[in-house]
């Protein structure tokens, strides 16, 4: 039978979750509930079948203490915490085959970080007050399922027992499917190669996955938006990948300059710490994304921009900003314990910068390569020049043969050992 964890503040909304709870086993699923509140329960409350007492302990801390305390910021903190690792057993020992949260700003961080700490493919349901804003913070570079509570969560009523009626059943039937998909054998997949893509840079990587998928490999491509460079982080991190084809490293350069899509600081880190072979190329670092034309910064009045639609303006690099991001790159890539390229094409690198485009400034562009150079100096990391441009098919189709290259001799390697 499929177990739904229900992860709430029952102090404040345990009728709620009491109401959510009914109708689940009604739909045929155990349920688990995990108190996540920090004040005592009103008089006959149910109480969780996990406590919020356990739930703090798992954090360190103790329940009491933290109503002494008063400081409801290190409340929330805590019992995230601790409410991540009470998750993370119960998906360890085969209790928890999705997970639904409904709550308010509070509630959806705690429960929030909890699902982001699930692995990928492990159905996750938050119904949020918050939901219609900027869910960023909540879902991160995971793959939780947001739903606007469109009345708060305040008692089950005409409009919130339709809103909630709803989460119960996908979270029924979410969880009804992963569990027969775990109970099925797993067939020998082909190895996975995660690459990064852009709208400006989609034929390079069109190509590449193309020929990635003539040489056996399933490439899964990932939209250099800031979340999508987190998520290949993540996955490179999680031992998912066999390779990883970084055509698109624009991230790094909204992290630099203070465009709005920022993969973070951690960005083109994870392949090199966990060995993976990876090929880099500096795909869109010719751009910096801001939203519309009226938000981007003052600071940058009389910089050269480029409407790309009406909701996204983009910046050109200048040549001190590409040298600074080829070292960037030169340097996270010397740092890499698993094998590493650069291809860097000399006619451009995003559809924007090629000859007669809007953003071509070979200048600008071979700054970058020259401290790329530099910082690769006396590293194991190859640089291959090429005379085409970013989105020529033959370019991408030479990355993807030597990432190809260097994962075979990579196995070549640990077999060998």
């Amino acid at each position: 039978m499929a177990t739904v964890v229900l992860v709430g503040t029952l102090d404040t909304k345990g009728a709620e979750y009491a109401w959510l709870a009914t109708r689940l086993r009604a739909l045929g699923c155990e349920v688990v509930t995990v108190d996540v509140g920090v004040m005592p329960l009103p008089g006959g409350a149910p109480a969780g079948d996990i406590g919020a007492a356990a739930v703090a302990h798992r954090a360190g801390h103790d329940l009491r203490a933290l109503r002494a305390a008063g400081d409801r910021g290190a409340a929330v903190a805590a019992m995230a915490e601790g409410v991540e690792r009470v998750v993370g057993d119960l998906h360890r020992e085969g209790r928890l085959h999705a997970v639904l949260a409904v709550a308010g700003s509070g509630g959806s961080f705690i429960a929030a970080r909890a699902m982001r700490a699930l692995p990928v493919g492990v159905p996750k349901l938050l119904v949020s007050t918050m939901a219609s804003g900027d869910v960023a913070p909540y879902v991160g570079s995971s793959d939780i399922t947001m739903m606007y509570s469109v009345v708060d969560v305040a008692g089950i009523n005409s409009v919130s027992s339709l809103i909630l009626g709803n989460a119960v059943a996908a979270a029924a039937g979410m969880a009804a499917h992963h569990e027969r998909m775990l109970a099925r054998p797993r067939p020998e997949g082909r190895k996975l190669i995660g690459a990064s893509m852009f709208g400006v840079t989609t034929p390079a990587v069109d190509a590449a996955r193309r020929r990635l998928d003539e040489l056996g490999y399933e490439v899964l491509v990932f939209h250099a938006t800031g979340a999508g460079g987190q998520a290949l982080e993540k996955l490179a991190a999680g031992g998912f990948l066999a390779g990883v084809l970084d055509l698109t490293t624009t991230e790094l350069a909204d992290e630099l300059v203070g465009g709005v899509l920022s993969a973070g600081p951690d960005r083109l880190t994870a392949a090199g710490r966990a060995g993976i072979p990876q090929v880099v190329a500096p795909g869109a670092l010719d751009m910096v994304n801001f939203g519309a034309a009226e938000t981007v910064p003052e600071r940058f009045a009389g910089r050269h921009l480029l409407v790309h639609n009406p909701t996204v303006t983009l910046m050109r690099t200048t040549a001190d900003e590409m040298a600074l991001l080829g070292t960037i790159v030169g340097e996270k890539l010397a740092a890499a314990t698993g094998p590493a390229a650069v291809f860097w094409p000399s006619g451009g690198i995003s559809a924007v910068d090629a000859p007669g485009g809007p953003f071509h400034d070979p200048a600008a562009d071979a700054a970058g390569l020259t401290s790329l150079r530099s910082a690769l100096e006396g590293s194991t990391v190859e640089l291959h020049e090429a005379d085409a441009h970013l989105n020529d098919p033959a370019f991408a189709v030479a990355a993807a043969d030597h990432l190809h290259g260097l994962i075979t001799a990579h196995a070549r390697t640990a077999a060998d050992a």
